[in-house]
């Protein structure tokens, strides 16, 4: 294979003799990252739109794409919101400044709100037809009536606390993705007077109560049963006009970065949030105007906050609905396999990775391996320490209980807690004081930056010497998510990646820089530098004649530098496939500019989650010598230059082809969840037919990817390979 100093090339650049003057002007070769993000919600939804998904997923899916976009109202709109009030007038790097930015995201913003309502419309028919209906106060018996008004006397009427506002009682708060019935009354005894008074629904209160009358599942909404039983909250009173009202706040942090002391500024910080200013007003169209600008004078708000709905407001409460015991309606159920690795080892985790390296495959294997390998060093006398990142876990989290357990036995244990993830901070302050109180070592980490790296690092005493083994991740240490999330774990026991690993821990917790790294690439040290050379290697090959590939799955690419770097390569003649979940900037397909490029995005039944970056090295791929790495980081500004991020090359054979051969080509060919860019920043579905093939159906049903290689006799038929062909790559990779 024809060798390539890396440190001799040039960065890639645009060649300007190929870049015509409209795209030489930056604002011409991003799409805008907004809209692009809107855009993957619009897939999301077509996904609650699907018929070929069973009924309950396409609720979910439809309740999935109402929580992206309140998440996307509290933090991007707010900023955008943030900048427009403080007179910022920096464009994007589409050229847009942020008024033409709020005014383009709210006109897609309302299409995806009606697309969202006519799906939910769709859904309850269909629903309905199952014997799943939502029903209203006007389709109840009487016996009915009197059901719901005993079990809301009993169940509901005690989480009530109806209010008067006027001068004597003020205008209460309203917490972020609050419900509030707003209400115009009139005295039992002053008919002509009129009050105004609110009714807040209590957070922990199911939106969906289901009638206990009869064989049929039937629901109704909160709010419907709150109108039906009126009287028992206001006795006497004429109710003239009413209002529905969901508010959306601000939910953004921000960290002084002189803070004294990292956790106390985060706690105050999470309560200030809860009082963040209001950025959407959500209500049913038709409602009362005095009712609405009643709201808006109170909360305050202003008329291009309020978006009014034809349908349901708060379409991500439809999540309640899945809980139902109609297996019929769902996906069929799927058991994780366990490592075959692992067990032909009798569990033994330290002797399966001395064997080999592993790379397990979430969700279709089971996380359970990661919690086994933690366990497993709390409870073995020989470990003498453990080191831990923690970005996101679950509250109960079986990894923090490791931990602690080790700790307790007296292990030095260190754990890089990232308090600043991005609504988890509250839950990883309570984590990181019940660790802290069983003795662990808790750092949170650099003040100006996220630790996002996945790393477990677990010192051993083996015959009077210690070995380290590591754990790599994709995604964060967080049992419940894995088990929708597609990522990877990495477990080697290589003594130079171990040692870059101890090296990435010393300098979050000492704030040691390496001076250099052997194998992994760092962020924000050295992994932009390390991706831009390795772009540039293919491009090297590209000139020469030589095949010039580079494949890549991310969950976004907004980078400015990368993508022009991307845009390059192209230029230079490399083929690129890029596998971009979510936002992507980047315009494919623009004849001499980037028609080397494809881009899709796949969305189905599992989270697309994992980083996965290939370059060809001057062979056709899927190829032995191929350079393949994992990483944690997307290709954005916040990855490369303000987080704590690792890429990992993956040298293994077995691994390496796992990686590439199967896992990456299979995203490749994958139609029936996949969806290409198109230069406009549009999308269009590669095939809606049942039977085309899908990546995640391929890897449910297809053997473990476990290490063993059992699942390598599945390759061919991905890669179009011959048999002949197959046994030469093998020989290959034993040669490497």
């Amino acid at each position: 294979m024809p060798s390539t100093k890396t440190d001799a090339l040039p960065l890639p650049k645009l060649d300007a003799k190929t870049v015509t003057a409209h795209f030489a002007k930056p604002e011409h070769r991003y799409i805008n990252r907004e809209l692009s993000w809107i855009a993957f919600n619009s897939r999301v939804l077509a996904e609650a739109q699907n018929p070929n998904n069973p009924l309950l997923e396409r609720l979910k899916f439809l309740s999935i794409s109402a929580t992206n976009f309140d998440e996307f109202c509290m933090v991007r709109i707010a900023g955008l919101m943030d900048q427009v009030r403080h007179g910022v007038h920096t464009s994007s790097a589409d050229g847009q400044s942020p008024v033409r930015q709020l005014a383009a995201i709210d006109e897609a913003s309302r299409v995806l709100a009606t697309a969202q309502q006519n799906c939910w419309l769709e859904l309850k028919q269909q629903l309905a037809e199952e014997g799943v209906r939502i029903v209203s106060t006007k389709q109840l018996h009487k016996s009915e009536k009197e059901w719901l008004k005993e079990y809301f006397a009993a169940n509901i009427f005690p989480l009530l606390t109806p209010m008067a506002v006027d001068p004597a009682h003020p205008f209460p708060f309203i917490p972020n993705l609050g419900m509030v019935q707003v209400l115009e009354l009139a005295p039992p005894r002053k008919p002509s007077k009129r009050m105004i008074a609110m009714i807040p629904f209590p957070q922990s209160q199911s939106r969906f109560i289901p009638i206990q009358h009869g064989q049929a599942s039937r629901f109704i909404l909160l709010e419907d049963v709150i109108a039906l039983c009126f009287d028992a909250l206001f006795p006497g009173f004429t109710l003239h006009n009413s209002s529905l009202f969901r508010i959306v706040r601000d939910s953004d942090l921000e960290v002084e970065e002189e803070a004294e002391d990292l956790m106390r500024t985060l706690d105050t910080a999470v309560k200030k949030r809860r009082r963040g200013r209001v950025v959407r007003v959500k209500t049913n169209r038709g409602g009362d105007p005095k009712l609405l600008r009643f709201m808006l004078e109170h909360l305050p708000a202003e008329s291009p906050d309020v978006v009014e709905v034809d349908g349901m407001v708060g379409l991500a409460g439809l999540a309640e609905l899945y809980d139902q015991a109609r297996p019929d309606l769902k996906y069929s159920p799927f058991k994780a396999r366990f490592p075959g690795r692992i067990n032909d080892f009798g569990g033994d985790c330290f002797a399966a990775i001395q064997a080999k390296d592993i790379v397990v495959h979430h969700p279709y294997e089971s996380f359970d391996v990661v919690v086994q390998f933690l366990e497993q060093a709390a409870a073995d006398p020989n470990v003498v320490s453990i080191k831990q990142t923690l970005y996101r876990t679950s509250h109960d989290s079986s990894i923090v209980r490791a931990l602690v357990q080790a700790a307790e036995a007296g292990k030095s244990v260190t754990a890089l807690v990232e308090l600043k993830a991005r609504f988890d901070e509250e839950a990883n302050i309570r984590l990181a004081r019940t660790m802290e109180r069983a003795g662990v070592q808790v750092v949170y980490g650099f003040v100006e930056m996220k630790t996002h790296a996945k790393i477990s690092l677990v010192t051993r005493r083996e015959h009077g010497t210690l070995k380290t083994f590591a754990h790599f991740g994709t995604g964060n240490y967080h049992p419940a998510t894995a088990k929708v999330y597609t990522d990877l774990s990495f477990f080697t026991c290589d003594p130079t990646l171990c040692q870059d690993a101890g090296y990435v821990f010393n300098y979050i917790t000492g704030y040691a820089k390496p001076t250099k790294f052997k194998k992994l690439a760092v962020a924000p040290l050295t992994l932009r530098r390390n991706l831009l050379r390795l772009i540039a290697i293919e491009m090297e090959h590209a000139k020469a004649g030589r095949p010039a590939t580079i494949w890549a799955k991310l969950n976004a690419l907004v980078d400015n530098e990368l993508i022009d770097a991307l845009y390059a390569a192209s230029q230079a003649g490399v083929k690129i496939e890029l596998i971009v979940r979510g936002i992507c900037a980047l315009k494919p397909g623009i004849p001499n500019f980037s028609d080397n490029i494809r881009v899709r995005s796949i969305v189905g039944r599992y989270l697309e989650h994992a980083r996965i970056y290939c370059f060809g090295n001057g062979e056709p791929m899927p190829s032995p010598t191929a350079r393949v790495y994992i990483s944690s980081a997307d290709w954005m500004g916040r990855n490369m230059d303000r987080r704590v991020e690792v890429m990992v090359p993956i040298e293994n054979a077995t691994v390496h082809m796992q990686i590439l051969d199967q896992i990456m080509v299979a995203n490749i060919k994958d139609e029936r969840q996949s969806w290409l860019l198109q230069p406009d920043g549009s999308y269009q579905r590669v095939s809606d037919d049942p039977s085309s093939f899908a990546a995640h159906d391929y890897f449910m049903n297809n053997p473990s990817l476990s290490g063993r290689g059992k699942a390598l006799a599945q390759i061919g038929a991905l890669t179009e390979t011959t048999p002949a062909e197959q046994a030469k790559k093998k020989k290959q990779r034993h040669r490497k």
